[in-house]
């Protein structure tokens, strides 16, 4: 029985101030059509489908036409809330979809009911376990003594699989929560200290285990425990992450493959570093995807004057920009003035070269020195 992983779509969100919803529709298009490459029997969704837990109108009638196209080529659906998501919202309908087999996790009341579905090779049974809390947890099974992320996973999963089904029978588990062990990226909301994490060997039950939570496509332990990571890159500290669509395949008891199928977004995020004089050369952008989303790393000594926008001009995606130069790489201490009776220009003068490591030009000392005088006038 194959089916096609999938996790952290994030509809709906904002990278750097920009909207990604166009190339969100894209990439879930592009999905549709690896799903009829596939011809799966189910696919997998692992949570955070919107980024908010009111997700925008817009975010909204993306997720709807995706699961539309899924359940219009027969596909089971198989979809948990995540941290971002709203679990009531989410499992809004989950009843009436069940029709078209688009299965939505109900919020987490302390028992979890499998699916079962049937193949040559016997049965096999899902698991949706959404994204869960201590607290959450200890509601439902307050004798337990629940008191970390680990204490609750290992809780919920107890009871769902105390009534283990056939030996021989299959199962799967989606599941949103940080495995220790996983890497992570600067786009994720994870708790200080790792305190939210779970140990791996609490999965050991489930032949394969459709995480999400983490945005890089990774395995934790055992290559059938694993991360779909996020369809497209949400921070430029995923600039180096391939995103792909996970694809498993269950034969026989123990007989597990797993692989990936690669996307290719329609703007791509990537990072740019060089001098103002080389980024702006024809020699330089001509041929490249000049409208990827950009970070600009200038090395000028000097600032360029309404950078961003000259450069938005060849770049027009370009959603942040910085400076590597002598200043930004030997940051001082700015410490309280030794002698405060300098005049004003003068400590504004030490100021400027310890926060910029080069002193000010002839041109910013006198503006400063007329601000000055302006507002002592104007104080008296």
């Amino acid at each position: 029985m194959k089916f096609i992983h999938l996790s952290d779509l994030h509809i709906g969100k904002r990278v750097n101030g920009f909207s990604v919803l166009e190339d969100q529709k894209y990439i879930l298009d592009q999905i549709l059509m690896i799903a009829e490459e596939e011809m799966p029997d189910g696919v997998l969704i692992a949570g955070d489908v919107y980024d908010k837990p009111v997700p925008p109108a817009e975010a909204v009638q993306v997720f709807d036409a995706f699961l539309t196209g899924l359940a219009d080529r027969n596909l089971p659906v198989f979809v948990i809330s995540g941290n971002h998501d709203s679990p009531e919202r989410l499992a809004f309908g989950g009843q009436l979809m069940k029709d078209r087999s688009v299965y939505m996790a109900p919020v987490y009341d302390g028992h979890v009911e499998p699916i079962h579905m049937e193949d040559r090779y016997g049965s096999l049974w899902v698991y949706m376990l959404p994204f869960i809390k201590p607290a959450v947890v200890r509601r439902c099974w307050p004798e337990e003594g629940i008191e970390t992320f680990d204490d609750a996973v290992r809780c919920a999963l107890g009871h769902m699989t105390g009534h283990k089904k056939g030996t021989d029978d299959r199962n799967i588990l989606i599941a949103h929560q940080f495995v220790t062990g996983a890497s992570c990226c600067d786009s994720e909301e994870l708790s200080i200290g790792g305190l939210d994490q779970v140990s791996a060997d609490l999965f050991d039950y489930f032949d394969y285990v459709a995480m999400g939570h983490i945005h890089g496509p990774q395995k934790v332990g055992r290559d059938t425990l694993r991360y779909s990571g996020t369809p497209l890159k949400y921070s430029f500290s995923e600039v180096n992450h391939r995103k792909s669509v996970t694809v498993v395949e269950l034969l026989e008891k123990g007989n597990v493959t797993v692989n990936t199928r690669p996307l290719k977004p329609l703007h791509d995020m990537r990072e740019l570093k060089g001098s103002y004089e080389e980024l702006t050369s024809r020699d330089f952008y001509q041929g490249t995807a000049v409208d990827d989303y950009l970070h600009i790393t200038l090395t000028d000594e000097e600032d360029i004057l309404d950078a961003i926008g000259k450069l938005r001009s060849i770049y027009p995606n370009v959603m942040k920009l910085d400076y590597d130069n002598k200043r930004t790489r030997e940051g001082n201490v700015v410490e309280a003035a030794a002698k405060a009776d300098k005049p004003p220009i003068v400590l504004l003068e030490e100021l400027y070269r310890l926060q910029n490591n080069q002193p000010m030009t002839g041109q910013q000392a006198d503006f400063a020195g007329k601000l000055m005088e302006e507002i002592w006038e104007g104080s008296r």
